[in-house]
């Protein structure tokens, strides 16, 4: 009996990540208003890429099950919290909901722990996953130090890694994408090896 070929999900979520987290950074650098990051973020980078986390379910990954579902959710979550946040009409009514750049910085810590996780992880697997966490968790750090001190250096440092997080991102989906035409895109080795 022919077994079903199925296609990899990491190739809509590495594609959704890195379009949502590219157009974010345009506009941290002021290049786009916030409109394209919100419409991206809930259907591309949080949608498509939540849904690419669930199929990783299927196939065993644990990693990729953790990295698209995870960072799905922060696309989705970080929009409504955009939307929610800043909407002065509803300042009265839920004062709970509105945006402060601690409340943001905070909020970006934690996701800046679960990249340490996961970066940790990406190092077993190959260079190019290593460097995309690592862009990611430095980039993460320079936008918590911009919302919790208020370092717009160390923000506009972190808008420019996280382009080449992003970059790297669509790389490997590239790599995905490429293998399956015979097409090779060296990816590097592990950066921990074992023993």
């Amino acid at each position: 009996m022919n077994e079903t070929k199925l296609g990899n999900p990491a190739v809509v979520g590495l594609a959704g990540f890195g379009m949502t987290t590219l157009i974010l950074q345009f506009h941290n650098l002021g290049w786009v208003g916030i409109g394209p990051v919100l419409w991206l973020g809930l259907l591309f980078g949080g949608g498509a890429q939540l849904i690419a986390g669930l199929l990783e379910f299927k196939t065993g990954n644990n990693f990729g099950f953790c990295a698209f579902t995870g960072y799905g959710a922060f696309w989705i979550s970080l929009c409504l919290y955009l939307i929610f946040g800043t909407n002065k009409a509803l300042d009265n009514l839920y004062p709970v909901l509105k945006l402060t750049g601690h409340d943001l910085g905070i909020y970006l810590v934690m996701w800046t722990l679960f990249t340490g996780i996961l970066f940790v992880a990406a190092m077993k697997h190959h260079g190019t996953l290593a460097l995309i966490f690592l862009t990611l968790l430095l980039g993460f750090i320079g936008l918590d130090f911009k919302e919790l001190a208020g370092n717009q250096l160390l923000g506009t440092l972190a808008a420019w890694d996280l382009i080449l997080c992003a970059l790297l991102a669509w790389y490997l989906m590239a790599h995905v994408v490429f293998e399956e035409a015979g097409i090779n895109l060296p990816v590097g080795k592990p950066w921990i090896k074992d023993r």
